[in-house]
């Protein structure tokens, strides 16, 4: 006699359904685990004969043999704990089986029976669903994760006992209420703070608007940190795909906050110029997200973009363009999700006061350290950033100044409308922001005029433009119009595209 019962095994953001055989023969007591399962599997043994005995229950006499189908596919962590007690329980009678066709199980044991919280419940149980699964069983600290997934009953369980009561249908399941999506706009720094910058700021709210990369250069203390962490501020509310999209990556991660099971602000993560390229890109001997993926549908921010590495800034040029990563290594490939919006920060120079105006800090840097200094970011890479910015200190009377400027609410509203509109623009596409559009939408849907067209053809010439930034420029400009409600594309926003895109 034997018993199937199932649960999920995810690669990157992807389910697999996983088959959990157990069988008894008469021989001397051992359980064994077959299926390729990694070090945290194998010792799943111990923890659920632990567990079993010290919840009250008996282990089945003889040898047990754990199989978990398909043998190729290896299988990760500590998930599987529950769902092989529960297996193993089915031979004593304590569990009708009638259950394991449409439920799925997953949960780490303690010793003394209790059910700890995993990573990847959202995912696991997103593809519960889509598979055909009525139920999951998972642990109770899970529950609102899981949630959050709607049309599928959540069994949540604190220990290895309630699980077979609920089973045994001796034990009603607990209601779950998945928590309302608010958005709560994470105002760190608010934009009126901001004294003088009017075209840096400008340019920021262009950026929140439409998702497109910004490089800011200037001299130390220019404002450039301060700018970039207000922007965080004006960031348009998610969709509730966003936000369960963003969720996911956390919850593979192990970085979903217990109280917080769904995020609803977009991420803004900033990275130091000593992280690796595997802790940017992602990777590891289970290839996890890494930065780039956590700053998925939000704000990924590299302040002194120039101290990082060559080798590690060369990473980004790929996720940049086709919104993703895949990450390849021994074990598998995994690909995760990275519709970022890079911001950078740098000095112009070693020194730092290139180029300033109204400074009497003249710079003290040779002409050939400069030209290593700026060479540290790639023509390629510069390439991708669609706005760039000269940062200039701002005068002590305008820092001084008792004027108000506008607030970043009033700044998110312009915002907010202009997503809008590129949401019912892109509504049969699978796209959501104008940077997002590839060169055959751009023509369908943002034609120029021909003042617009000659002053492009203009600037190629004249600024040796790529045509990757000739295409740039127009999703820019595409972007300034929306912000005015102009539904076609006029040459005053080409030009201010051109303005912004252009470095001095």
């Amino acid at each position: 006699m034997s018993s199937k019962i199932y649960s999920v095994e995810l690669s990157g953001l992807d389910g697999h359904l996983v088959e959990i055989e157990i069988d008894t023969r008469r021989s001397m007591p051992k359980v064994t685990i077959v299926g390729l399962p990694d070090a945290a599997v194998q010792e799943s043994k111990e923890r659920v004969i632990s567990a079993v005995k010290n919840s009250g229950y008996k282990v089945p006499r003889g040898r047990v043999i754990i199989n978990l189908a398909p043998a190729d596919l290896k299988k990760n962590g500590p998930r599987y704990d529950l769902s092989i007690a529960i297996g193993i329980l089915a031979f004593s009678e304590l569990v009708p089986k009638e259950h394991f066709a449409k439920t799925i199980f997953l949960g780490e044991l303690a010793l003394n029976g209790d059910l700890r919280p995993i990573t990847g419940v959202l995912p696991s149980v997103e593809f519960a669903k889509q598979a055909g699964f009525s139920q999951v069983m998972i642990p109770a600290v899970n529950a609102t994760e899981g949630a959050m997934v709607g049309g599928i009953k959540i069994i949540p369980v604190r220990n290895l006992r309630e699980a077979v009561l609920h089973l045994g249908d001796r034990l009603c399941a607990l209601n779950v209420v998945a928590i309302p999506t608010i958005h709560k706009p994470i105002v760190a720094v608010d934009m009126q703070d901001i004294k003088g910058q009017t075209m840096a700021k400008r340019s920021l709210e262009i950026a929140a608007a439409g998702g497109h990369n910004v490089l800011m250069s200037g001299s130390p203390g220019s404002g450039k940190t301060l700018m970039a962490k207000a922007l965080q501020g004006i960031l348009p509310a998610m969709s509730f795909e966003e936000m369960m999209e963003v969720t996911k990556v956390y919850s593979v991660s192990g970085l979903l906050p217990k109280s917080e099971p769904l995020i609803t602000t977009r991420p803004f993560r900033v990275v130091h110029h000593t992280a690796s390229s595997i802790s940017i890109v992602g990777g590891g001997k289970i290839p996890g997200p890494g930065e780039i993926s956590l700053a998925h549908r939000g704000i990924l921010f590299m302040d002194e973009i120039a101290e990082f590495p060559s080798h590690v800034l060369e990473v980004l040029r790929q996720p940049m363009e086709d919104r993703h990563i895949t990450i390849s290594r021994a074990s598998g490939t995994v690909r995760y999700p990275a519709q970022f919006t890079l911001v950078a920060a740098m000095n112009p120079c070693p020194c730092g006061y290139l180029n300033v105006e109204n400074s009497d800090k003249p710079c003290t840097c040779p002409r050939w350290k400069v030209e290593r200094y700026t060479k540290r970011l790639s023509g390629p890479l510069l390439d991708r950033f669609d706005i760039q910015l000269n940062i200039q200190p701002v005068p002590h009377k305008k820092l001084m100044s008792s004027l108000a400027s506008e607030s970043s609410a009033v700044i998110r509203e312009r915002i907010e409308k202009a997503v809008q509109v590129q949401q019912d623009r892109f509504k049969d596409y699978k796209i959501q922001r104008n940077s997002e559009m590839d060169n055959p939408m751009l023509k369908q849907l943002c034609p120029l005029d021909t003042a617009s067209e000659t002053m492009l053809e203009e600037a190629v010439l004249k600024y040796e433009l790529s045509a990757r930034s000739y295409f740039r420029t127009i999703k820019l400009a595409r972007t300034i119009a929306d912000l005015a409600g102009d539904e076609k594309i006029e040459v005053g926003h080409v030009a201010e595209a051109l303005q912004l895109r252009i470095r001095n």
